[in-house]
């Protein structure tokens, strides 16, 4: 028996997303065209529109992990939805391109990973935006929050939030300025090398090469654990253009990692059987370039997710295995709280569910 479409899935078959080439990198934000992953933007009425993105097979930073079978970033998936964000608030909110932007949240939950396995082409992925919570102050846009389907086919595989808010380039330095206590903004152009402190073993936090690892010093107490950050100013992912503040999506992913570390040394989960389903962080300050940050972790108890009867998905090397009925659970789950802290003050709260992937039985 066959479903009917549902209205939105009419409204994007309808479509003709365009997968040719990326959009105008300053709608994006971004200095590399490398850097950019969006190839369209097309209003639906209201307040949603759809943004098409081509995620790349091979990437040095986002394709740099030892899953396997390999799977698409989850924090790949962020940028794109960051993108998406961004787009839309400059072409269909009037908010100019020179405006500064400042994360309030990011959110990604992946229901169908098994879709998104870095296979022979070019993942396609289309995002369904809504946006909510407009903010307006004196006839200008300042503010926006956005709930995105992450759909790869006509098959949502997930969905993702993020938030906004817009500034001025004036407004914005006088925000920063009143932040720092009038200290000069620090550039990450000054800081090309990450600092002091050795970077962690690649493998430990699910990487190859150690110019993608940004953690130093981790300790470990019990299910507890604790690590510096390294700031690579001169990262050509992580700082495309030179930041005047420690990026959020450089925190998402220490956060991920060091959430890696805890799982391998904690729960015995390998980095390379191991894949962040959930992620979500709020911020509640900005974090700077020129002082020390630090992440603080506590592993959760390992659960199992799947319930009898229930549809069970597998990786293998030579692809996705398609569902079938199983008895037993299919997955073990390991939530982690992390907290980011500078000068003694909560930079941001994440949470991150890791799911361990088993091998077909």
């Amino acid at each position: 028996m066959t479903t009917a479409p549902s209205p939105l899935e009419q409204d994007l078959a309808a479509l003709e997303l365009s997968y040719s080439r990326t959009v105008d990198r300053t709608l994006v934000h971004r200095d590399s065209l490398g850097e950019v992953f969006l190839t369209d933007l097309q209003p639906l009425g209201g307040t949603s529109y759809v943004a098409a993105a081509q995620l790349p097979r091979s990437h040095a930073y986002y394709g740099d992990h030892l899953l396997s079978p390999n799977v698409y970033d989850p924090v790949l998936l962020l940028e794109a939805c960051r993108q998406a964000a961004l787009a839309g608030a400059h072409a269909y909110f009037a908010v100019p391109r020179t405006d500064k932007f400042i994360l309030t949240h990011l959110r990604v939950h992946l229901s169908r990973p098994d879709r998104i396995a870095v296979g022979p082409t070019p993942c396609q992925l289309t995002l369904h935006v809504t946006t909510s919570n407009h903010y307006v102050r004196e006839g200008r846009t300042n503010g926006l929050d956005y709930d995105v389907d992450l759909r790869v086919g006509d098959l949502s595989i997930g969905r993702a939030g993020i938030g906004l808010r817009f500034k001025s380039p004036e407004s914005y330095l006088a925000l920063r300025l009143r932040n720092r206590d009038q200290r000069p903004l620090p550039s990450s152009a000054d800081h090309p090398a990450p600092g002091t402190g050795a970077p962690v073993e690649p493998y430990r936090v699910g990487r190859a090469n150690a110019d993608n690892v940004v953690l130093s010093g981790i300790e470990v107490a019990a299910d507890t654990l604790t690590a510096g950050i390294r700031t690579p100013g001169s990262h050509p992912s992580m700082f495309d253009h030179p930041q005047d503040h420690l990026p959020g999506m450089v925190i998402a992913e220490a956060a991920r990692q060091l959430a890696l570390y805890g799982a391998l040394e904690v729960r015995g989960m390998s980095p390379s059987r191991t894949y962040p389903t959930d992620l979500a962080v709020t911020f509640s300050r900005f974090g700077e370039l020129d002082s020390p940050a630090t992440l603080t972790a506590v592993v959760g108890e390992r659960r199992d997710t799947g319930r009898p009867g229930e549809p069970a998905s597998y990786y293998t090397q030579g692809g996705i295995v398609e569902l079938a009925d199983d008895s037993t659970p299919d997955t073990d789950h390991v939530p982690v709280r992390v907290e980011a802290h500078q000068d003694g003050e909560s930079l941001c709260l994440l949470t991150l569910g890791l799911a361990r992937v088993r091998n077909p039985r």
